[in-house]
């Protein structure tokens, strides 16, 4: 199993004034304004022993279906909140992307729901993106088959009927992204009266996406006692308006993050020329197996894509407007080495579990600093060193600046052109040893 911290506490956190009931729900949430106060910080720090998913109390049909997939040993979320999960209780996990969570709801999600009527599931998993939608149902569906539960994935970017057919037919376990679920949910296709687990998985990104609207909508017509599973890398702000609001007397368990941080990747910042900037992305994308470019909208990914192929670059671009299938395609051929590059925007790279990527590339800088990390901390993952470049222009070395003073990184930013032989291997290149410094 792997090491790592495991904190866990109960938290007693309920609506102000009485514990929740039917006749709370049925009315319309309030604003989430400045909320109640902070969720406690009372965390208190387990011993992480190694046990097993029978030692968690999951059935042996699921052991014996985890085993056949060379799953043995729980992850530390996983240790922490399966337990509560099976008892029924609300449980609150705060895990980053990759941590094992899926198994961690799954698991109890699939052990409690019972089979469902046409147009009412039993199971609901609330997720920020299509792919992160995939991927869920992909794990859950393996579990879901062997006690004889559906599932169905439901998102935007394809057909209605499929997903229509699917609900009339009955499907015991959505999986589904909001603003896909509100549009069936406003068809009458869906109906969540019938509900008795509910996930939110990867809460935060879904508010950070503009989600929380749909969110509330979706809560609010969960009308049915039922089981809230939420899990998020932060539990603040917002979060804790929604645990709050529409969780009953949750568990709390945390592991502290293992994603890389800024200490276990090299940076470079480069001041670049805007004629010459597709260029020196290109010479930097073949000095690697492996590189992953953000750019800030969905026209510079396609843009940005098509010049580097025209530098004779293999790369695909990946964002919100492809159709579902493009999307997966890029993604398979990515993360199996047929394209060495894929350029992405933030929301579309969210939720993406790809090991062995060499350099991130930063072609149109982040002013936000948590986005910075986000981005990249996409390489150094699973053991493995990475570097994560920031392609600057003049014009934004303020932004670019502020960054870096918010994460103290204190290396200096190197002017570079494309025909930069150092450009071919950025980690064995330290600018702190060049006198053309910023």
């Amino acid at each position: 199993m792997p090491s790592g911290i495991c904190r866990s506490s109960s938290l007693r956190r309920i609506r102000r004034g009485s514990t929740r009931n039917v006749d709370e729900d049925d009315r319309p949430p309030p604003h989430l304004g400045a909320g109640p106060d902070p969720l406690p910080e009372e965390l208190t720090k387990a011993i992480t022993v190694t046990v097993s998913f029978e030692a968690l109390g999951v059935s042996p049909d699921l052991v014996a279906r985890l085993h056949a997939d060379g799953i043995d040993a729980p992850f530390a979320i996983q240790e922490l909140t399966i337990r509560d999960g099976l008892a029924g209780r609300d449980v609150c996990g705060k895990a980053k992307t990759g941590s094992g969570k899926t198994l961690a709801f799954g698991l109890p999600l699939v052990e409690r729901v019972s089979k469902a009527e046409p147009h009412r599931p039993t199971g609901l998993v609330l997720v920020p993106t299509r792919e992160l939608a995939g991927q869920v149902s992909e794990v859950i569906a393996t579990l879901a088959a062997v006690r004889g539960r559906t599932v169905q994935t439901v998102y935007g970017g394809v057909g209605f009927e499929p997903q229509r057919d699917a609900l009339k037919r009955g499907v015991d376990i959505l999986v589904a992204t909001p603003g896909r679920l509100i549009d069936l949910i406003e068809h009458r296709d869906v109906l969540l009266d019938a509900v008795e687990v509910l996930v939110l998985d990867e809460a935060d990104r879904m508010l950070d996406m503009g989600f929380s609207p749909q969110v509330q909508k979706i809560l609010y017509r969960i009308t049915a006692p039922h089981q809230t599973m939420l899990f998020s890398a932060t539990l603040d702000g917002a979060i804790r308006r929604i645990v709050d609001r529409y969780l009953n007397d949750p568990v709390s368990h945390e592991v502290e993050s293992d994603e890389p941080t800024v200490d276990e990747m090299d940076h470079r910042f480069f001041y670049v020329h805007q004629l010459d900037k597709v260029k020196v992305c290109a010479a930097i994308c073949r000095g690697v197996e492996r590189a992953l470019v953000f750019t800030n909208t969905k026209r510079a990914a396609d843009k940005v894509a098509q010049q580097l192929e025209h530098e004779g670059i293999n790369a695909m671009a990946i964002h919100g407007d492809l159709r579902q299938p493009a999307r997966e395609r890029a993604l398979a051929q990515f993360s199996t080495g047929k394209v060495p590059v894929l350029v992405a925007t933030d929301v579309a790279a969210r939720g993406l579990h790809i090991d062995g990527v060499d350099v991130v590339v930063h072609y149109d800088p982040t002013d936000d600093s948590n986005s910075y990390l986000h981005r990249s901390g996409r390489t150094a993952r699973a053991g493995r060193t990475g570097v994560a470049v920031t392609l600057m222009l003049w014009n934004q070395e303020n932004e670019v600046r502020a960054v870096m003073r918010r994460l103290a990184l204190t290396m200096p930013i190197v002017e570079v052109f494309s025909n930069d032989p150092r450009l071919a291997d950025l980690a064995a290149w330290d600018p702190a040893d060049e006198a053309d410094v910023a």
